[in-house]
């Protein structure tokens, strides 16, 4: 099957590289030198990967045959399309490529319908599952441990544990007003005062949990 790898920025320099946005978890595989890659348009290609290297953070290549950035530019915009055997696994595990984690259904621990994962947008501190929820509205789950406990392939699901406010924002303006009430016992005076629970230099919970590179 064919996967978008990377999309043609703009052009560096005078020698043909241009920068990529990537959009796969593995460039060194799918974007190394020697790689020969379909393009959207179908005109711009087949293009050979003649080097590649990093500047600044940002992936830059050269295609065999683009020599200078006139031909550089021209290419701008274009996709980059691998093809890639649909039973291939990632190298870990806890890993998977986007068209394994598409359309999966999304429920919760107790077998509750969330929605049907229609998109994958990968953030520079994590990656999102976009999920349409059965009323047509979308909703964005963190694809991180402490949300998404479990991917089953064979079933077809991804299963959430989601935190209060992420599938229903009501839950979180009531759980807000309750943390926001006020005590209707008198405060302890002294020092008890200042480690009771609740009390002003409390760590404040992270509903979302600590985002994690990677899938």
């Amino acid at each position: 099957m064919q996967l978008v790898v990377a999309r043609i920025g703009r052009a560096h320099g005078i020698k043909g590289e241009v920068t990529v946005e990537v959009r796969t978890d593995e460039p060194e595989l799918r974007l190394g030198p020697g790689a020969v890659l379909a393009t959207d348009p179908a005109s711009a290609g087949p293009l050979t990967i003649a080097t590649g290297r990093v500047h600044s953070g940002r992936l830059l290549l050269r295609f065999e045959g683009v020599k200078d950035r006139t031909g550089a530019e021209a290419l701008r915009n274009t996709l980059l399309i691998a093809e890639v055997d649909p039973e291939e696994l990632p190298e870990d595990p806890d890993e998977y490529y986007d068209h394994q984690l598409m359309d999966l259904d999304v429920v919760t621990e107790d077998g509750t319908e969330i929605g049907r994962i229609t998109e994958i947008s990968h953030l520079p501190s994590q990656d999102l599952f976009i999920v349409e929820r059965p009323d047509g509205t979308e909703i964005m789950i963190p694809f991180v441990e402490e949300i998404v406990s479990e991917i089953d392939l064979e079933e077809q699901r991804a299963v959430i544990t989601p935190p209060p406010g992420l599938i229903d924002p009501d839950e979180a303006e009531i759980a807000s007003a309750r943390d926001a009430a006020p005590a209707t016992s008198a405060a302890p005076s002294g020092e008890d005062a200042a480690t009771s629970p609740g009390a002003d230099g409390a760590a404040a919970r992270d509903p979302h949990g600590a985002p994690e590179d990677g899938r």
